[in-house]
């Protein structure tokens, strides 16, 4: 079996300082199948023990979980449609090049927007709808797929602009009607931007990166990512903190909506999230809409099935779904708090996958 292996794929991770602190859930339709706490806050000596209700800084997990679930449920409102043009949205989105570009290419990540900004991030909403929409295209859309926070970030601005609310407002009440719904415990399901000032000192830290004005402090509560702390904690690519528990029952959601369980409400309900997974016809794209497919090389590892779904995150997150397979796989760390590098995560995050390809 498998927990015993991938506990300990994460214990030498933490003794090798990939990452201080890791929490797990992984589940079934049916519920929770493991859950762990491992490590320390920190990495420094007198650091507290990890608990189960740790929150962690989700990074790019907040592009499924929160963006692209705002997203679905705006077009089964029938208040957004994936071939909208970006350009009628923003009037900064101008020039031949751009015209063609749809909200469904901004889900795919193959806009033509390049990842990151080449200069430091501006000061505000104003200033990052600017330099989004008027630097050159990194290369034709849907040509190719290239990850980009930026195209994530524009998404957000859009979908709050069409709703006529924040970005945080509007995944609240998906997340209230999934709690309703599946009956969820609503202290476990806490998915939000921000984390209320009293759990702010609870959450595992992460250390700014050496480009970070902020840098020389710990991050406690406070979002990594410089281009979501510029627009306040909250944005489309980025901002999203929970516990693994909480993480955990929005993958068990999923994947009963992807197993065709009818109660489960828009949007995670099957036909939506069956639109919503099936994969990108740009060349060589893994990506479906907001999420990204299985391949062997990636981070799932190789023992998932060619049907699971899921996203990393930069900060040391993962949410793996396998509906073949009836499981979701979650891991939460903070390699971000002075731990190891992206390959080293990625190891870490294949080991673990593969670990648990029996658990049951």
């Amino acid at each position: 079996m498998s927990v015993d292996a991938a506990r300990k794929v994460l214990i030498n991770a933490i003794t090798a300082r990939v990452f201080p602190a890791a929490t797990v859930e992984v589940g079934a339709t049916s519920g929770p199948l493991w859950r762990d706490a491992l490590g320390t806050l920190t990495f420094d000596p007198d650091s507290p023990p990890m608990s189960a209700s740790t929150p962690f800084d989700l990074a790019s997990l907040t592009k499924p979980i929160a963006t692209t679930s705002v997203a679905l449920q705006l077009l089964y409102d029938h208040r957004l449609r994936l071939d909208d043009r970006v350009a009628s949205f923003f009037p900064e989105w101008r020039g031949t090049d751009r015209e063609p570009v749809t909200v469904q290419d901004l889900l795919e990540h193959s806009s033509g927007l390049s990842a990151r900004l080449v200069d430091p991030p501006p000061g505000g909403r104003r200033e990052f709808e600017h330099e989004i929409c008027t630097m050159p295209l990194e290369y034709a859309p849907r040509t190719r797929s290239i990850y980009s926070d930026l195209g994530f970030i524009l998404l957000g601005f859009l979908l709050a602009d069409r709703a006529g609310a924040s970005l945080a407002a509007l995944f609240g009440r998906i997340i209230g009607r999934l709690n309703a719904k599946t009956m969820e415990d609503p202290g476990n399901a806490d998915l939000a931007f921000g984390l209320p000032p009293e759990v702010r000192r609870q959450a595992a830290p992460t250390r700014p990166e050496p480009d970070d004005p902020r840098r020389g402090r710990i991050l406690a509560g406070d979002v990594h990512d410089t281009y979501a702390a510029a627009l306040g904690g909250e944005a489309g690519h980025a901002g999203l903190f929970g516990t693994a528990t909480a993480v955990g029952a929005f993958g068990r959601a999923a994947l009963r909506g992807a197993r065709g369980d009818e109660s489960i409400p828009p949007p995670l309900s099957p036909a939506l999230l069956a639109r919503a997974l099936e994969k990108s016809r740009v060349p060589g794209s893994s990506r479906a809409l907001g999420w990204d497919t299985m391949l062997p090389t990636s981070s799932c590892g190789t023992r998932m099935s060619s049907q699971a779904f899921g996203q990393v995150g930069f900060t040391g997150t993962s949410l793996w779904i396998d509906p073949t397979r009836d499981r979701y796989y979650v891991l939460l760390t903070n390699r971000a708090c002075g731990g190891g590098t992206l390959d080293e995560m990625r190891s870490v995050r294949r080991a673990f996958h593969d670990a648990l390809g029996d658990v049951d």
